[in-house]
């Protein structure tokens, strides 16, 4: 297909046309949750299921997206999206925090939102992988954003005098595996742990990159 079907334009119901397709948008996002996080999965799902999913017409599916995979892209943004928020509201909450309570406050602001429900975990960390380039793209695309992230975070705390000053881009990448890791195999119930031991060891690992042994905020010499 060359391109989505042509939108309708005015009023109906009280509602504009813009405000109708968001509301169709949402509700095929939201069977798309249900369906490709949960059963049977993105690569079992065909339009027709997920129209009927989402109580809406194929016509309709085409008006909004031109392939699942294009569904599937923007269902991995706004789980992202919803755990990027959690975590720029906890920080904005901690800012004034010393460098410990920041961290912890915002690995579990992020990890309450990412695990709280568990086909948000499949998307981000399951269903996403090896399906195009294209959404290879996207993932790590989105990846490098948390990294991005992590790095702001680690050099304002350097700037503050509470972690060593570096380039933290290569660490901050391995964290970010270590932390999609962990958390996908608690949520699948390979690690016997509570949520906050998950985010504990989260926060000394970050802390062991941030002020590794023998660093002294100090200077050399210094006690």
């Amino acid at each position: 297909m060359a391109g989505r079907i042509k939108q309708p334009t005015g009023r109906y119901g009280g509602r504009t046309a813009a405000e109708r397709q968001a509301e169709r948008r949402s509700r095929f996002l939201d069977a798309a949750l249900q369906l490709f996080g949960d059963s049977p999965g993105f690569r079992s799902t065909t339009i027709a299921a997920l129209s009927e999913a989402a109580g809406l017409s194929t016509r309709q599916f085409y008006e909004e997206f031109r392939t699942l995979e294009d569904v599937l892209a923007a269902l991995h943004l706004q789980v992202n999206d919803w755990a990027e928020q959690a975590a720029l509201a906890a920080l904005a909450d901690a800012q004034d925090l010393p460098l410990t309570e920041r961290a912890t406050a915002i690995f579990r602001a992020y990890a309450a939102n990412v695990t709280a429900d568990p086909r948000r975990i499949r998307i981000t960390f399951v269903e996403i992988i090896g399906v195009s380039p294209r959404l290879e793209e996207q993932r790590l695309a989105r990846r490098a954003r948390w990294v991005d992230f992590i790095c702001a975070e680690a050099t304002a705390a350097a700037d503050r005098g509470e972690a060593v000053p570096r380039d933290y881009r290569i660490a901050a990448t391995a964290f970010i595996g270590s932390v999609n890791g962990l958390l996908h195999d608690w949520r699948a119930g390979w690690v016997a742990a509570t949520l906050d031991e998950v985010v504990e060891e989260l926060v000394r690992q970050l802390l062991g990159i941030l002020r590794p042994a023998g660093w002294n905020p100090h200077g050399p010499g210094t006690p």
